[in-house]
């Protein structure tokens, strides 16, 4: 699956309430076509909350707002959110030990 592309929001945003040109911001940002645009500029709407986020029925329990579900990815690896990782105070490079529990698994910060 293609990585998704990284954009400036804010810049996108910008663009659009300056009266850009589609294809002035399509070529900026190489957009291959207008679907790709729209969506990266809703996207980029709810990011700055500038409209209320689109809620979903999938995916975990969100406690205080924060969707708490984790995954594990294709090699192996967990994949936590980054507003829980913010939430809780991580910083890149946290290194944990991880133990089977009752409930499913612990993490201990080393």
């Amino acid at each position: 699956m293609p990585k998704k592309k990284k954009i400036d929001s804010k810049k996108l945003i910008k663009m659009v309430e300056e009266g850009k040109e589609q294809k002035e911001i399509m070529d900026k940002f190489g957009f291959k076509n207008s679907s790709q645009l729209k969506v990266a500029y809703a996207n980029a709407l709810m990011d700055a909350g500038k409209v209320p986020e689109i809620q979903s029925s999938r995916g975990g329990k969100k406690a205080g707002g924060i969707k708490r579900e984790v995954s594990v990815n294709k090699r192996g690896s967990l994949v936590i959110p980054k507003a829980i990782v913010e939430d809780i105070g991580l910083k890149e490079g946290a290194v944990f030990t991880v133990r089977p529990s009752k409930a499913g698994l612990s993490l201990k910060k080393m």
